[in-house]
């Protein structure tokens, strides 16, 4: 911990340290090191292997709003998410078993050099244009499917509307996609797949919609309750169904959630905004800003932020090893911009371009505060 930020663990204890340990049972090359608190032997015992991410349910949820059900009770310490805390970044890092430095996506919105724009890499779409980025998707992902250097077979359950997108359809190489379009789909998807055959598999899963309702209506809202009951409902479920399939469950989830209210959410000024060569990156609670004069910028955004975000050099956050280990994006550097600007408390920052929606999200994620950045480890076996 520094100051008010959690910093990112890619030593033993993090996203990326889980999904080496799933790599390595799954009879893949790990990147980095295995996750301390969960032993191969544990993980290699099972035939069926199972990642299910739910999207933006933290450690800190789980525990306030779910003691005693299906995945609190198989709860373990929580682990920390990769930075940005955020879908971009840590949903490549689980289809790559790269860090973000490796990897290089940055955030919802990066700012991609070698296609002249700023886009959203995982709707492969220009920052406030319908228009697809303008380069072919091998440009933007450096890194290889690491499903496809897996001795298990791999199998990915997700949501329909995008199974077949450029983001999935690259990152999921050579595996077997079946999408789902509720909630209980999925869970039969993944049993299904279960018991698909005997051979050793690897099933790869994801459910959006917590994710979805926590932006629109904020994380502790009672539709997100609701539906976070219904997710855990539906993983107790899961579990009856694998019964006798001989199989490991690994639930976590991608990032946490906070809650901004409106008069906590800033606009970038004008005269900012003036001081900049694209428009900003990342997300509304890390951004990355790419300035004519970093250090004009910097001076002038603190004065304006004040004590609401901390001001700082992107490079510094790059060495202090916020974004992990490995060699980095040989575009990286760009990625992240000259200053980072990573708001505190509940603050948020956002800029606005021609052909964007005018449109405040109540929950929001991507900083470094333990809501954000503690993500459960759920372990179950069936």
């Amino acid at each position: 911990m520094h100051g008010p930020w959690f910093v990112p663990d890619y030593s033993g204890n993090g996203f990326v340290n889980l999904i080496a340990s799933l790599v390595e049972a799954a009879g893949g090359r790990p990147r980095h090191a295995p996750l301390g608190s969960l032993s191969q032997a544990e993980l290699r015992a099972a035939t069926n292997l199972v990642l299910l991410i739910v999207d933006g349910m933290g450690d800190e949820y789980v525990r306030a709003y779910g003691p005693g059900g299906a995945l609190d009770s198989r709860r373990r310490e929580p682990i920390s998410a990769v930075f940005p805390s955020t879908t971009a970044t840590a949903i490549t890092s689980s289809y790559t078993g790269a860090s973000p430095i490796e990897h290089g996506l940055t955030g919802w919105f990066t700012y991609f050099g070698e296609a002249g724009c700023v886009g959203a890499p995982l709707p492969f779409r220009r920052r406030g244009e319908a228009r697809p980025i303008p380069a072919q998707s091998r440009c933007l992902f450096a890194e290889a499917p690491l499903l496809d250097g897996l001795a298990s077979r791999p199998v990915v359950v997700t949501e329909r509307s995008i199974i077949d997108s450029i983001y999935n359809v690259h990152h999921c190489g050579r595996a077997e996609r079946r999408p789902y379009d509720r909630l209980d789909e999925l869970m039969a998807e993944i049993a299904a797949a279960a018991r698909s055959g005997p051979e050793r598999k690897f099933i790869y899963s994801y459910w959006p919609l917590f994710d979805k309702l926590s932006h629109e209506y904020g994380v502790a809202s009672d539709p997100v309750r609701r539906h976070f009951a219904e997710v855990d409902r539906a993983f107790a479920a899961l579990l009856e169904s694998l019964a006798g399939t001989d199989t490991l469950v690994v639930a976590t989830a991608d990032h946490g959630f906070m809650d901004s209210p409106a008069e906590r959410c800033l606009s970038l000024p004008p005269a900012l905004a003036a001081m900049l060569r694209f428009p900003l990156c990342g997300e509304r609670r890390i951004v990355f800003a790419h300035a004519h004069s970093a250090r004009e910028f910097t001076a002038r955004a603190r004065d304006w932020l004040g004590d609401r975000a901390e001001v700082r050099a992107s490079r510094e956050l790059q060495d202090e090893g916020w974004f992990g280990a490995g060699t980095p994006h040989p575009r990286f550097a760009e990625r992240i911009g000259d200053v980072a600007i990573l708001m505190k408390d509940d603050w948020t920052l956002k800029d606005w371009v021609t052909g964007e929606p005018r449109h405040l999200h109540i929950g929001n994620h991507g900083g470094a505060t333990r809501a954000e950045m503690l993500i459960p480890l759920i372990v179950a076996t069936a």
